[in-house]
C-alpha cells in the first residue's frame, strides 16, 4: 500500500467517533451471546479459584453449571457488596480468601478512597492493569483526544486505584504524560504554564479550583494550552451540565469528558461524544439495573441500582457486585453506540436519596440547580439530617466574592425557590462566608448525612 493510502486510513480512523467502532457499535444479539460465554466462564473461574465465591455457591447449593443464560447470572448468582470483602479482608489481611490469584501473580496493589471507612484493598494483575488501562481509551476518544496529544495529571500518586488507572490507559492510547506528582495547587499552574499539556486529567472540582486559584495568582487558564480536560472520582461534566460549562469557560477548552468507574471492578463508563450519558464498557464489565428494595429488574427508562459484574479484575472476582449508585438504563442513543447508556451518569445513590415530604430527591438534581443559579460559586455542601419521622435537607453555599454580603439573603432565596420549581419541595438554604468551605485536592466532600445509620439506605457504610 502507498503512503497516501495509509494517510487516508490515518485520517479517517482520526474523525471516527469510536476508538473501536466494532466492538462500541456492535449489535445487541452479538453482545448478549458474548456475555452469555464469558459470565459462564467467569462463574467457573471464581468458582475453581475464590474460596470466597466457592462458599458463597456452596452455601446455597449452586453448582457453575447452573448458570446457562444471562437470566441465570443474574437470577441465582449471589448478590454481593463492599462489606462482604471488607469483612473476608479484615479476617485476614490485606485480601482473604477473595483472592482467585496467587500473591506471587499481583504487580500492584491500591486501595478506595475509603470515604465511606475502611478502605478496600484492591490486588492487580498484569492482565488487569492492561485491561483497565484499556477502558479509558474510549472515553479519551470520544472526547475528541488523540494519541498526539499529552496528559498532565493534576493529583498526587498514592494508593487510590483511580488515577493510576488512568496512567494505564494514557500508555495504552499512546499520549505523552506528565505527573503533577505532589506539586501543590499553585505548583500544577506553574507547571501548565511551562510544559504546555493539551489535556488535563483530574476530578471535576479540582480543576475549577486550579482555575479560581490562577486567577489570584493573576493568570487566565482559559489561555493555557489546555484543549481537553477528562475527569473521574466524583460526578462531573455529564452529570452536572453547569459544571461542564464553568470548566470550559474556566479553561477555554473544547471538551470536557469524563469516566464513570469503581476502582475495584474498573473505569467501565466512557462519555459518549454527545455528552448527554455515560456507557457501560461492555468488553470489560457486564451491567443490570434492579430495584433496590424488591431485587427485580427495572425496565428500561426506570431509576434504579446498578449492579456489575467485572471481567477486568481476575485476581480479585466481583459478580453481581451492588454499587449503589441510582442510574436510569438506556438501550439506544444517538452517538451511535449500542453499549447500555446510563442517563447523566450517576443520579445519585441509594444511601444519599432523601424523601422530603414525600418526594425522592437525589444530590445530583440539587447540585444541577445550584450550578445554573447566578452569583452562586462552585462551593457547596449539601447536610441530611432526620426530624422526628422525616428526612431533612440543607444546602450551605459560598456566594461569588463579587456578591455583596447584603445580597446574600436574597441570593439564597433566590436558591430555594428555583429548586422548589424545579424539584418540588422546599430546602433550606443557607450562604456562607467565600472561602470558610473546605478546599479538596482529590475528592470534594459535598454530602454529609447526619441521619441515624437506620435510616441510611445502602450497605456501604
Amino acid at each position: 500500500m502507498s503512503q497516501s493510502g495509509f494517510a487516508n486510513i490515518s485520517t479517517r480512523a482520526a474523525e471516527s467517533p469510536y476508538w473501536n467502532e466494532i466492538t462500541e457499535t456492535m449489535p445487541r444479539e452479538q453482545l448478549n451471546v458474548l456475555h452469555e460465554r464469558r459470565l459462564h466462564r467467569l462463574v467457573n473461574y471464581a468458582y475453581d479459584n475464590s474460596p470466597f465465591y466457592r462458599r458463597k455457591f456452596d452455601e446455597i447449593g449452586l453448582e457453575p453449571g447452573d448458570i446457562k443464560t444471562v437470566d441465570d447470572f443474574k437470577s441465582k448468582v449471589p448478590i454481593t457488596d463492599k462489606v462482604d470483602f471488607l469483612e473476608q479482608q479484615a479476617a485476614e489481611p490485606p485480601y482473604g480468601p477473595t483472592l482467585a490469584r496467587p500473591h506471587g501473580a499481583i504487580v500492584h496493589h491500591a486501595e478506595t478512597s475509603g470515604t465511606t471507612g475502611t478502605p478496600l484493598s484492591i490486588p492487580y494483575a498484569m492482565y488487569d492493569t492492561v485491561r483497565y488501562g484499556e477502558s479509558w481509551c474510549s472515553a479519551f476518544w470520544a472526547t475528541g483526544i488523540r494519541p498526539t496529544d499529552s496528559f498532565y495529571f493534576a493529583f498526587g500518586w498514592g494508593n487510590f486505584a483511580g488515577f493510576w488507572s488512568a496512567y494505564w490507559g494514557v500508555r495504552r492510547f499512546g499520549g505523552r504524560m506528565i505527573s503533577g506528582g505532589g506539586l501543590n495547587t499553585e505548583g500544577h499552574i506553574n507547571a501548565i504554564q511551562r510544559l504546555k499539556p493539551t489535556v488535563l486529567i483530574s476530578t471535576p472540582t479540582f480543576a475549577l479550583r486550579l482555575a479560581a486559584v490562577a486567577r489570584d495568582m493573576g493568570i487566565d487558564l482559559s489561555q493555557s494550552s489546555i484543549r481537553y480536560t477528562i475527569h473521574a472520582g466524583e460526578p462531573g461534566p455529564t452529570a452536572l451540565p453547569q459544571m461542564k460549562r464553568q470548566i470550559l469557560d474556566a479553561w477555554g477548552a473544547e471538551n470536557a469528558g469524563e469516566l464513570l468507574g469503581i476502582a475495584e471492578i474498573d473505569a467501565f463508563g466512557p462519555s459518549n461524544s454527545i455528552g448527554d450519558g455515560v456507557h457501560v464498557d461492555e468488553m470489560c464489565v457486564f451491567s443490570w439495573v434492579m430495584n433496590p428494595e424488591s431485587g427485580a429488574e427495572v425496565s428500561e427508562g426506570d431509576v434504579g441500582e446498578h449492579v456489575v459484574t467485572s471481567y477486568v479484575n481476575s485476581a480479585q472476582p466481583l459478580l453481581n457486585y451492588r454499587t449503589h449508585d441510582l442510574v436510569r438504563p438506556r438501550m439506544s442513543c444517538p452517538s451511535g453506540r449500542t453499549w447500555l447508556k446510563f442517563d447523566g451518569s450517576v443520579l445519585g445513590r441509594t444511601d444519599y436519596m432523601v424523601t422530603l415530604r414525600g418526594t425522592n430527591v437525589y444530590p445530583t438534581a440539587i447540585e444541577n440547580v445550584l450550578g445554573s443559579a447566578r452569583g452562586v460559586s462552585s462551593n457547596y455542601e449539601l447536610h441530611m439530617t432526620r426530624d422526628q419521622d422525616n428526612d431533612e435537607m440543607e444546602v450551605k453555599f459560598e456566594p461569588q466574592p463579587d456578591v455583596p454580603a447584603a445580597d446574600w439573603p436574597a441570593l439564597a432565596e433566590t436558591v430555594a425557590g428555583e429548586i422548589q420549581q424545579q424539584l418540588k419541595v422546599r430546602i433550606a438554604v443557607q450562604p456562607v462566608e467565600p472561602g470558610s468551605l473546605p478546599r479538596y485536592d482529590l475528592k470534594t466532600k459535598r454530602i454529609f448525612d447526619h441521619r441515624p445509620k437506620e435510616f441510611r439506605r445502602a450497605l456501604d457504610r
